[in-house]
């Protein structure tokens, strides 16, 4: 228990204070907001339509309390290169601004703030890049893409497709928030989607929908007749009786004239997860051997010796309602913490293994983010090695650089013997 009762601890002084440790100047991490790219006719001659989406969870934020409601805001930087980074073709900057009246919404990862922008674009080859500066922390977080803009033609062509998260009809119209994440859940036994289908003239379609689980070949196959007018046909489709487990997928949408012949196919692929669990575990096997610095050995051996996946998932699920902060409460902080240094150690600290089985992703995970962190990369007569201090701790941990390629140690092996190291 000793341990589990450190990580507690370090995890409420994480969500206080936010210090963060990291190469690229205290950023966010990778999950700080999802971004997604859809391709459209454009109204101008020769051009592709690009719509961009950028999707904030309010986790991801500082929140500043202001008398009776909590503030936040963001500004994103969006940058697009040529193929070789070698030219800037457009840049968009642009702030938003979030206010709320609970605590309990800020911290909320169902909670989200959407964007998006346009951009007219010559078919080819580009690189986009997406920054994103917390107005409150100052920390950043980016992400950068290539982008292939392909040629959306007059005869019958296809857009992109984007999943659904929810429809909100009211007395106008239908308004449809996407799921920029491309994330569902085990909990979802359906899957709503839109796009766009252009034809030059009035004609009959038959539309296949096909959902293929690459990991166990098993697709299922659903046949929409369709009538198009001319011109742009928006086809907001869904697709009931599935059954989602933990893994990758693919929806591929095909296009077949009345002879039953290929005319156009489009493609999207998505990520299932377990409904409570972070985005970044997709894989059920290795979450359970990355619970070495929270688990005894006896408990992920217990997990580990499940009969078959759906007894491993729930042993897994029931390790970890057990730490709890507060059993009433959906989420489970502890639990989402835990994955996110997992996430970060795995991008931050590379070097001859897996980033969050280093030294550093180690001590890192276990601990959380050092108060302060002293490097010394090109000291004469010594080795790159770099001090963590952990001032609540009274502790500091030392790694040196021995090869010389970024694959730093702990210096002192006396640390073997702390809770949560490696077993």
């Amino acid at each position: 228990m000793k341990r589990i009762f450190l990580f507690f601890a370090l995890i409420n002084g994480y969500l206080f204070s936010q210090v963060e440790y990291s190469r690229e100047n205290a950023a966010i991490g990778n999950s700080a907001f999802f971004y997604q790219t859809a391709a459209y006719k454009s109204s101008k001659p020769g051009k592709t339509r690009i719509d961009s989406y950028i999707q904030v969870p309010y986790s991801s934020l500082s929140f500043v309390k202001k008398e009776n409601e909590f503030d936040a805001s963001y500004t994103i930087e969006l940058t697009l290169y040529d193929e070789k980074k070698d030219n800037i073709l457009s840049e968009r900057n642009w702030k938003e601004k979030i206010k709320t009246g609970s605590f309990e919404e800020t911290l909320s990862r169902k909670n989200f703030n959407l964007s998006y922008k346009a951009l007219d674009l010559t078919p080819g080859n580009y690189v986009i890049k997406i920054m994103l500066e917390d107005g409150n922390s100052n920390r950043t977080s980016s992400k950068e893409n290539k982008l292939t803009v392909r040629a959306i033609t007059d005869s019958v062509s296809l857009s992109d497709v984007m999943l659904i998260t929810e429809i909100i009809k009211d007395s106008s119209n239908n308004r449809i928030v996407p799921n920029i994440s491309n994330f569902v859940t085990n909990h979802d036994d359906s899957l709503s989607f839109f796009f766009t289908l252009y034809s030059n003239k009035e004609q009959e379609f038959y539309i296949e929908y096909y959902i293929t689980d690459p990991q166990k070949n098993n697709t299922t196959k659903q046949l929409n007749p369709y009538k198009a007018k001319v011109g742009a046909n928006v086809i907001t489709s869904l697709m009931k009786k599935l059954s989602f487990a933990m893994g990758n997928y693919d929806l591929k949408i095909v296009v077949k004239d009345k002879n039953w012949n290929e005319i156009t196919s489009i493609q999207k692929s998505f990520v299932s997860g377990i409904y409570g669990i972070p985005l970044s575990i997709v894989d059920l096997d290795k979450a359970v051997t990355q619970l070495i610095y929270i688990a005894t050995s006896e408990e992920k051996d217990f997990i580990e010796e499940a009969k078959d996946y759906n007894e491993k998932l729930k042993r897994f699920l029931s390790f970890w309602d057990k730490k709890k902060p507060n059993p009433s409460v959906e989420e489970n902080p502890i639990l989402i913490e835990y994955y996110r240094r997992i996430e970060y150690a795995n991008k931050n600290f590379k070097g001859f293994s897996e980033g969050w089985r280093s030294d550093m992703g180690m001590i890192y995970v276990t601990f959380g983010p050092p108060s302060q962190v002293e490097r010394h990369p090109m000291d004469s007569n010594s080795k790159p090695y770099e001090i963590w201090y952990y001032y609540e701790l009274d502790r500091s941990f030392v790694f040196v650089d021995d090869t010389g390629f970024n694959d730093y140690r702990l210096y002192n092996p006396d640390y073997s013997r702390w809770p949560g190291y490696r077993q």
